[in-house]
């Protein structure tokens, strides 16, 4: 028995090694790579090597704004086999309900947030889900945390990812100052404070105080998206809702100074199920719902905010209701903070 557990990992399918890299890589990307590069380039900043942190930098100053002007997608790595090998280790699937036409841009409201983003991530950052194929003709931008574009090499990573800043100019750029139509802003609304309530087995989304993503899509007329992430919070193992303890009091905290938290989350280890950063292999499904098109209004008011914001809200909760017993969530109510 000891001899079949030392060599176990041995006998495990090569594929499954590749979508465990593919997953791994990310992870080790969202979590280290840009403060480790960031360190390393201080550290060589008093050494002969002192021009290559320079040079960083001015190209940084250089291009600091390409984050709020489209980005700057790649499309050959957002096709890199690694995105098919990442969608298959838990596995995702997206599923299309509705017709997306070319001829209009979008927000696609994305729930939950989740810890990692990573069906989000696979599904409007690359071509792991063939997002291309199902919505053809349609271009779709992550929008992501600012620090992503503060740190080194996760930064260029990112934007060739399509990913975006989430300011009310970036949004408006890709969806009125950008040339033509098929643009779509994958927006997760609940942000860093829909963290907090990632829990297994829950549906907490933090959308009712939201309404800014209402108001931009009236000033440029642009769709509005539904879309649900089945099994994205049974990821990993996180702290109770209830239990306010030290740790959530230190969340809470951290969440009003700086805007952002980092959760208090385990997974598995990179080999086995121990405490780790990396996902459980749970299904996901990512539903996309049918759009809410929205007439452009340049001034558009106070009440006209609040009657596409509540449609927005009922339209979520009907597509969670509609699909929640196909994939495994019928006897868990939604919950709309």
């Amino acid at each position: 028995m000891a001899f079949g557990i030392r060599f176990a990992p041995f006998l495990i399918p090569f594929r499954r090694r590749l979508q465990t890299f593919a997953v791994f890589y990310f992870v080790a990307n969202f979590l280290f790579t840009g403060t480790l590069t960031l360190l390393l380039l201080l550290s060589i900043l008093f050494t002969r090597y002192y021009y290559i942190p320079i040079l960083y930098l001015c190209w940084w100053i250089f291009d600091h704004e390409t984050p709020l002007r489209g980005g700057r997608r790649s499309n050959w790595y957002r096709r890199l086999p690694i995105w098919k090998w990442f969608a298959e280790y838990f596995p995702v699937r997206l599923i299309k309900t509705a017709e997306l036409p070319a001829e209009r841009n979008y927000i696609f409201g994305i729930h939950p947030h989740g810890i990692l983003c990573h069906s989000h991530f696979v599904n409007f950052g690359t071509e792991g889900t063939n997002f291309s194929e199902l919505f053809p003709g349609i271009t779709p931008h992550l929008i992501a945390l600012n620090f992503q574009f503060q740190l080194p090499i996760q930064r260029e990573l990112s934007l060739m990812n399509g990913a975006c800043s989430p300011s009310k100019e970036s949004l408006e750029f890709i969806l009125s100052k950008k040339k033509g139509t098929g643009n779509a802003a994958g927006l997760i609304i609940g942000g860093a404070r829909e963290v907090l309530d990632t829990i297994p087995n829950t549906m907490i989304l933090t959308l009712k105080k939201r309404k800014g993503f209402a108001r931009v899509a009236l000033t440029n007329g642009a769709s509005l998206v539904p879309v649900i992430s089945f099994g994205e919070n049974e990821l990993y193992q996180t702290m109770h809702h209830e239990e306010m303890t030290l740790g959530r009091k230190i969340q809470e905290k951290l969440l009003k100074l700086l805007t952002f938290t980092p959760p208090l989350f385990f997974g598995r280890g990179v080999f086995q199920y121990s405490f780790g950063v990396m996902p459980f292999r749970k299904e996901v499904f990512t539903v996309v719902g049918k759009p809410i098109n929205v007439e452009r209004t340049p001034h558009p008011t106070d009440v006209q905010i609040d009657e596409l914001h509540e449609k927005y809200i009922q339209q979520v909760i009907d597509l969670y209701e509609e699909h929640k017993n196909k994939y495994g969530y019928g006897d868990i109510p939604i919950k709309i903070k």
